[in-house]
Formats: structure tokens, sequence, C-alpha cells
């Protein structure tokens, strides 16, 4: 089954926001991809566009080498699921994530995540971290 331009388009505009605001943590370009009034249901920050870029710039300050590996994503209508492995330095095992965004009119307008802390070896021996 094929996905729709629109679906196409969502997996973009979440993936375009992982290599424009997550990784290089550039709070300023979020604007481009959240709306301003981005549900968050996240315990790490609170919801708004606006709280997100705070977190975003001290979560820079405190650890300025970190870096979203994205391992697999998906989409399925105005959802997008995003796989991937925090890393706050270079030799940090970090968190497992899956993040799912909900997309309405280009914009990330809703925010889900799970994070597991990576261990060495994983989980089982087929992990990928």
């Amino acid at each position: 089954m094929s996905r729709s331009e629109q679906e196409q388009a969502n997996l973009k505009h979440v993936l375009d926001m992982f290599e424009q605001v997550l990784n290089p943590m550039d709070s300023s370009a979020a604007d481009r991809f959240i709306s301003p009034d981005y549900i968050q249901h996240s315990q790490l920050t609170r919801p708004g566009r606006t709280a997100f870029k705070t977190f975003l710039d001290k979560i820079k300050a405190d650890t300025p080498e970190a870096v979203h590996d994205v391992k697999r994503a998906f989409v399925d209508g105005d959802h997008v699921i995003v796989h991937y492995q925090v890393r706050r330095w270079p030799d940090d095992l970090g968190w497992a994530v899956v993040d799912i965004f909900r997309l309405e009119d280009g914009m990330v307008v809703e925010h889900w995540d799970v994070l597991q802390v990576a261990v060495e070896g994983g989980p089982n021996p087929t992990s990928p971290f």
C-alpha cells in the first residue's frame, strides 16, 4: 500500500524537524515546524511551542554534544512515529525513544513520548543499541 501525498508530507515535515531543530537543538527553527498551541503530553516539559523552545535551549546548554540518532520512522495518516536513540555525549548510551507526533495543516500540533534507558548490549541480543 502506498502512502498518500499528505502522509509523505507529514513524514518529511517531522524528519526535517529532527534535522533542523532537534539535532542542532536550534530553538529558533521550531516556529517552522511546531504550532504555537502545541499540546505536549511528555512529562519532560510543559505544553506550548514557547515551553518547547525553552526546554530545547536548556538541553543545548546542558548537553551541547547531544544527538538524536533516528533508527526508523512511520507514518499513519496525521500521525508520525519516530524511533531513535538520544546520546548526550559521544560515549553515552543514552535513551531509546519513541515519539508520536500528530500534525494538522502541515504543523506538529501534538506530541507523546516513551523513553527507555539504553544499556550495554541492549535489553536483548538483537538490540540495535
